[in-house]
């Protein structure tokens, strides 16, 4: 059975809220699905993402193909990064406490980028109000 993760729609006519599954490739975009790995509302700002972790790295492990989009949000949120690191685990190359530390520290960094863009945006925001 192919297997696929991908976004199901749900929500009102242009308020679109969608779950992230694995369903069988075969199966309708909204139909049946084998397991509910996460939710992603585009309508907030920013988007909210909210995701099971190992159900998804369980996945990914199993070889489930992923939709563009379902690829953009697992690699933004770093289970294709987690995939990667423990794939290394399997090959010898690094050992289970390496993973963690590494992806901790990817977490850490990814954070403090998220927040000096947005300090950097607020301040953007300030200055054209000023202006105005």
């Amino acid at each position: 059975m192919a297997t696929r993760i991908r976004l199901q729609r749900h929500g009102k006519k242009s308020k679109a809220f969608f779950h992230i599954v694995a369903a069988d490739s075969r199966s309708k975009r909204d139909g049946k699905f084998i397991e509910k790995i996460g939710t992603y509302n585009p309508n907030t700002n920013p988007a909210t993402i909210e995701i099971n972790f190992d159900a998804a790295i369980k996945w990914v492990q199993v070889g489930a193909e992923m939709t563009d989009t379902a690829r953009a949000i697992m690699s933004y949120k770093g289970v294709l990064y987690k995939n990667h690191l423990l794939n290394g685990v399997k090959k010898g190359a690094l050992t289970a406490e390496q993973v963690e530390e590494k992806f901790a520290k990817w977490l850490s960094d990814k954070d403090a980028k998220s927040w000096v863009s947005k300090t950097i945006w607020q301040k953007m925001q300030r200055q054209i109000k000023q202006r105005a």
